[in-house]
Order: structure tokens, then C-alpha cells, then sequence
């Protein structure tokens, strides 16, 4: 993407560094992985999908997250933090702040939440072919780039949302350290834009599995006129260097993820 003039100061440019973090494990992960095992239509939540909460395990992976950044130089610390408004991407973002006394600077964006899925909203994928049959084979013939369910989002419209924000990246944030804490489709929906992706190279890292809960996608400036460039995808090392465990757990609602 073209570089675009920045207001203020008149800074030109994307952000010195960009990580985009996945949250850390949430209770409905939990929830899914355990209606999935057992063949249950419906993944069993106290919450509506904004205000599911971390784990307690998702809360340790947080933790040793921020610890890596806590370790990072002073002048390699992100700057700026931006999270979804979904509880478990705020929890995150917020432990990661605090590690450096940032914790009242994150900005909330809600072009940032979870894609939105409509009727489908915490079924399995046992429970989307069983009762919306018509609904799955749309799917499988559109493909899970382009299908909208019914009041929800295909993978465009998350695409879409995230043009403006890589737009506000350049315009509102230039040189600055940008730490991003989202869902598992907005990494993937960034990936597309910032590396000029098509939908097969997308759908095709995809299917290689889920993102990593509390792993970076990692970009950093190139220079003038050539952009962000990426440095690494799904770093789980903070993770391992703490001894937390690694999920890959999908987010909850799974059959249209």
C-alpha cells in the first residue's frame, strides 16, 4: 500500500513496528473445544460472545506475553496499544500494558471485534449441518472467503472494516510502535491486506490451522514507499519461554469461522 500523508506533525508513513496479537484462550474456547468433543449442537456460554472473559489459562498466556515485552529495550516497546472491544481482547491488551505502565492508554476499536456470525453465532459444526443444511452448502459452494450468513460477515466484510484502520495505521500512528490485540480472523484478515494477498494464499495459510492464542504476527517499515514488511507469523516464543501452553483453539463459533 501507498504511503499517505499524516496529520499533526506531518510524519509520512506506516507505524516503525506493527505486532497483531491474537487474545489469549477464552472461556468459549473452552466451551467449543468441549460441545465439539461431545457432538453438541450448541456451545454452552453464560456470556454473549463480546463478553466472554479469558481463561485461566488464557490470563497465564497474557501474562508471559507481557513479560516478553516488559524485557524488550525501552526503545523496542510498543507505543501505542489498540485492542478490539471484545472483553477477552481487552483483558489481553491490558495485562500487556500494564507490564509497562501503559494500562490507561489502550485504545478500544470496533473495527477491531470478532467477525460477526449472524444466525450461526455458537453453533458446532455439528449443529450448523444439522439445522441450517441449506446454509452449509451455500457456504461449501461460495467458499468461507465470501459467504455472509445471515446477519453476520463474510471474510470481505472484515477486510473491508480493516482497509480504514490500516488507513488510520499510516495517518494517526506513523513511527510510532503499534501493539494490535485481536481475534483469530482479524489476524488473518490483516495478513491479507498487508501482504497484498489473494483469497487462495489466504484461505491456503488458513487451512494450515488455527492462529495461536497470545501469538504475534510481527511487521516492522521498510522505508519510504515500500511499506510494512513481514518479520514473522504466530511467534509463540514468550509463551514457551515462560512454560505456558500453546492452544490453537478456533474461536467459538466454529462452523463459520
Amino acid at each position: 500500500m501507498a504511503d499517505r500523508q499524516a496529520h499533526g506533525d506531518g510524519q509520512v508513513g506506516w507505524p516503525a513496528h506493527l505486532w497483531i496479537v491474537r487474545h489469549g484462550q477464552s472461556a468459549g474456547n473452552v466451551a467449543r473445544d468441549r460441545a465439539e468433543a461431545s457432538g453438541a449442537p450448541l456451545i454452552e456460554l453464560g456470556h454473549r460472545d463480546a463478553d466472554v472473559p479469558l481463561s485461566g489459562l488464557g490470563r497465564e498466556q497474557s501474562e508471559a506475553l507481557a513479560a516478553w515485552v516488559a524485557g524488550l529495550p525501552a526503545d523496542r516497546r510498543p507505543t501505542v496499544f489498540l485492542s478490539s472491544p471484545y472483553v477477552r481482547a481487552q483483558q489481553t491488551c491490558r495485562i500487556v500494558a500494564e507490564a509497562i505502565g501503559a494500562g490507561d492508554d489502550i485504545v478500544v476499536d470496533e473495527r477491531l471485534r470478532e467477525k460477526e456470525f449472524g444466525v450461526l453465532d455458537r453453533y458446532t459444526r455439528h449443529g450448523i449441518l444439522e439445522h441450517f443444511p441449506d446454509l452449509a452448502a451455500q457456504r461449501k459452494l461460495v467458499g468461507k472467503f465470501y459467504f455472509r450468513p445471515p446477519g453476520g460477515e463474510s471474510w470481505c466484510d472484515v477486510v473491508l472494516r480493516l482497509r480504514s484502520v490500516s488507513s488510520d495505521l499510516q495517518r494517526n500512528y506513523a513511527r510510532e510502535r503499534v501493539f494490535v490485540v485481536g481475534h483469530q480472523v482479524i489476524v488473518n484478515c490483516f495478513r491479507f491486506l498487508l501482504e497484498r494477498m489473494d483469497e487462495a494464499t489466504i484461505l491456503a495459510i488458513d487451512s494450515q490451522g488455527d492462529v495461536p492464542n497470545c501469538a504475534i504476527t510481527d511487521y516492522r517499515d521498510a522505508g519510504p514507499g515500500r511499506g510494512l514488511q513481514l518479520v514473522d507469523t504466530n511467534v509463540v516464543y514468550p509463551l514457551e519461554k515462560a512454560g505456558s501452553p500453546v492452544t490453537r483453539a478456533a474461536d467459538t463459533p466454529a462452523g463459520a469461522r
